[in-house]
């Protein structure tokens, strides 16, 4: 009877949740306390993966109670208390002696305390388990789990029941209540939601798991297999598990503040040297693309109000405001744009006032809530007209004969190829931009000459008439010059550039002292300028050499063209210099320099910063190939024009400078464009020129990437020459990939994504130019979005025909 008893008792504990078992550890006492004038104001689970208590925020020297990862370099927080009231120093979070959990800030304020119900057991003690989870225990029982109230995150053995939610925070720094809400509801679904900030009303939900009436929990099991559980006994997989147990890898899963839901992992071993292996990385999310999600009529949508979104090399949803619009908050881009102008009057007084505006374009782009009138079978220049004719016609949406105007607020905005629409935005010419103060200030010249003419007019006719006409004469050559300065002004404001004369760029430059870098098209020198507010701003200026004799037509309307480009892998043209034989550009300043030393000047850059590289010279080169109203194409990819921002961010440099160098100034003896070991076999070949020269050169950077050596390597004349591609290829067709990442061991650990990037890399080089893929769908292989099959022999098309 004994032993049916133990036996009884020990089935039950096996059945017990995880931290039901843990309650054997050491627990956390009535009367206990943390403040956050205490050195270290935290409890830590037995392992000390987890922690409890005081995390400082750095950027806001304020505190919040939390729960994190303590082990990792990161301290990243899976739950908090109070992200809506953070505290300040001399806060503290205690155990009362009746069993409460409660924080007082440094006033002794009540800000925050464990909510459970009544309960006929006290609580006695509390516990940071292994899990994860903080709990209040009684002699027999949980009172209460942070588990049971969670914040934006779940973890392994975690179950989310019918009623549950899983609000966002507002920022990635920002604990406070977000836009986003998951919501396990009592009819089984799980739905994401809009949330009506400030409010907890929800707007129409973007992606539902259409599960009503079967679902009951959410469950997070410690294989990393987050399912939802049906009545039938069946389950419902949010996406495939990870097949990496919790004793080898961290696991979360997290409703971003961008209103994804993603599951993240992280591997607990450093290496022999202490290095980590790597940070977290996204195994899955939901929805698959944010930015096409479904937001209903009401809300702002993925962004806010006034600004699109479009996923970004990362697979994430990023937020940027139309031609004339700015952010609302510089420092959170999801809050929504503003115009920068007055808008269009409606006083019909003023009704040319339309004169003033004209038609901005943004191409693949729509804000479908926002239409209010619309037309079929009329061209787009009609289209623009019918806007500009409407005080209350904001944008308008052109495609296919179809024109739709639209009002602001703008909602739901997206960019993408798949939209195919042109959003024709409506701003101010560049005359009504111009500060009242230069028209004023002719104003002042003409009024001083005429007063001056007036007090001359007393004396005899004949110096009347003398100073009449040298004033006349004064005046016409003023007003000239004006006329001349203010046309120069517009001509550049209208192409978001700005015209530097030479002395402006040699002083700026201190007579170009400091050389930054030499290439085909000249030399490059660091500069800087003096900004309104006495702070300095340092640029680029690359001195181009030996330009095409096409006249001046010829270099403004490639400065046009390249001056039209945004993106944020493109390093940004802020001006130029046409002034006699000087022809100089004016970039931004990239701190890190090339991507040539970042991967060839030393230790070997972490592997998934050069995946993330890769990507964004993909996206890059994918928006001067299909976004542009032009197409741009490069003609000199490499490491050395690849570029890296503050946030090591890939940067791509000197595009569109092609066609304004002489072929004499390229670096081969054959007279073509680019640079050995990254050219494309049609330069040779008498064959046409596209798109296509680049995709072989990105392939070339792609491999160089991955294996962190240069395609082709200086050898003495006794040793032949090992090319990288080729050397790449043997190694995929001997299934030895491995040997092209020895001795990096994330990227050995990552070696699906190596073969990926590999594979890519192999069908962008291929000799025949019809085989290489495009840059879109060389963008959507390297993230997965596209099933990448097994690429051929680069060189067997050109070795059939011989």
């Amino acid at each position: 009877m004994q032993f049916c008893l133990f036996y009884c008792f020990y089935l039950l504990l096996l059945s017990l949740p995880p931290f039901a078992i843990a309650q054997t550890q050491p627990n956390i006492s009535l009367g206990s306390s943390l403040s956050t004038l205490d050195e270290n104001p935290s409890w830590l689970s037995p392992s000390g993966e987890f922690a409890f208590g005081f995390y400082l925020l750095p950027d806001r020297n304020l505190f919040l109670l939390a729960i994190w990862f303590d082990k990792i370099p990161e301290k990243t927080i899976v739950w908090s208390a109070n992200g809506d009231n953070l505290v300040q120093k001399g806060s503290r979070v205690e155990l009362t002696a009746s069993g409460q959990l409660i924080l007082n800030n440094h006033q002794r304020q009540l800000v925050w305390q464990a909510e459970y119900s009544n309960n006929s057991e006290s609580v006695i003690s509390a516990a940071m388990l292994d899990s994860g989870n903080f709990v209040l225990m009684s002699m027999n029982s949980i009172i209460w789990a942070s588990f049971n109230n969670p914040t934006d995150t779940i973890l392994p053995t975690q179950i989310l029941r019918l009623g549950s939610n899983l609000p966002s925070r507002l920022t990635e720094t920002d604990y406070s209540r977000g836009r986003f809400l998951l919501s396990l509801q009592s009819d089984g679904n799980l739905v994401f939601y809009p949330v009506a900030l400030p409010t907890e009303v929800v707007y129409s939900s973007y992606w539902a798991s259409m599960t009503n009436g079967k679902g009951f929990e959410l469950v997070f099991n410690s294989s990393g297999r987050i399912h939802i559980k049906l009545t039938d006994g069946g389950s419902y997989d949010l996406a495939p598990a990870t097949e990496a147990p919790t004793t080898e890898v961290y696991q979360r899963a997290t409703l971003d503040f961008d209103g994804v839901f993603r599951q993240y992992v992280r591997r607990k071993t450093q290496f022999s040297d202490g290095r980590w292996a790597m940070s977290w990385s996204v195994v899955w999310f939901l929805p698959p693309d944010m930015c096409a999600s479904d937001f209903g009529t009401l809300g702002s949508g993925a962004c806010g109000f006034n600004s699109y979104c479009w996923m970004d090399e990362n697979q994430r949803p990023s937020c940027q405001c139309p031609p004339g619009y700015s952010f609302l908050d510089p420092n959170n881009e999801y809050k929504g744009c503003k115009p920068d102008f007055p808008l269009q009057s409606c006083d019909e007084d003023i009704s040319k006032e339309k004169l003033q505006f004209e038609m901005k374009a943004l191409f693949n782009t729509d804000w479908p809530n926002s239409d209010y009138d619309g037309y079929t079978n009329i061209n787009e220049d009609k289209c623009r007209e019918f806007c500009l004719n409407d005080c209350l016609c904001i944008a308008a949406s052109y495609k296919d004969g179809s024109c739709y105007k639209k009002k602001v607020p703008f909602s739901n905005g997206k960019k993408d190829p798949s939209v195919g629409a042109k959003i024709l935005i409506k701003v101010p010419k560049n005359n009504s931009a111009l500060p009242p103060t230069s028209i004023g200030r002719g104003k002042k010249d003409q009024s001083t000459l005429i007063i001056v003419g007036s007090v001359l007019l007393g004396s005899s006719v004949f110096l009347n008439f003398t100073f009449f006409l040298v004033m006349l004469l004064l005046g016409f050559i003023l007003h000239r010059r004006k006329l001349r300065d203010v046309k120069r002004e517009l001509t550049m404001l209208g192409k978001n550039l700005r015209c530097f004369t030479y002395k402006e760029l040699e002083e700026a430059t201190g007579r170009f002292k400091e050389e930054l870098g030499h290439g085909a098209f000249g030399t490059v020198y660091k500069g800087s300028f003096m900004m309104p507010d006495d702070s300095t701003t340092s640029v680029a200026v690359k001195k181009l050499e030996k330009v095409v004799e096409e006249g001046e037509n010829e270099f403004t309307t490639e400065m046009t063209a390249i001056g039209q480009t945004h993106h944020k892998n493109l390093v940004q043209l802020l001006g130029f210099c046409d002034e006699g034989p000087h022809r100089l550009l004016v970039y931004e300043f990239m701190s890190n320099g090339s991507l040539s030393s970042f991967l060839f000047g030393g230790s070997k850059p972490k592997w998934n910063l050069r995946v993330q590289i890769a990507f964004g010279i993909a996206r890059g080169l994918m928006y001067l190939h299909e976004e542009c109203s032009t197409q741009i194409i490069h003609c000199d990819i490499k490491p050395q024009n690849i570029l890296l921002d503050d946030c090591l961010r890939a940067r791509i440099s000197d595009f569109g400078l092609a066609k304004l160098l002489n072929t004499d100034q390229t670096r081969t003896s054959t007279g073509i464009r680019g640079t050995r070991g990254y050219v494309a076999p049609e330069w040779f070949m008498n064959m046409p020129i596209t798109a296509k020269v680049d995709v072989y050169s990105f392939g070339i950077v792609l491999l160089e990437i991955v294996c962190c050596r240069k395609n082709v390597e200086s050898k003495p004349a006794s040793e032949e020459e090992e090319i990288l591609s080729d050397w790449a290829y043997d190694c995929y067709r001997e299934g030895k990939l491995n040997l092209l990442v020895e001795s990096d061991e994330d990227a050995v650990v990552d070696k699906q994504k190596v073969e990926r990037l590999v594979k890519v890399a192999i069908w962008c080089i291929q000799e025949e130019p019809t085989l290489r893929p495009s840059m879109k769908k060389v963008t959507q292989m390297l993230e997965g979005a596209v099933a990448v099959s097994v690429p051929p022999d680069p060189s067997s098309f050109f070795s059939s025909l011989g």
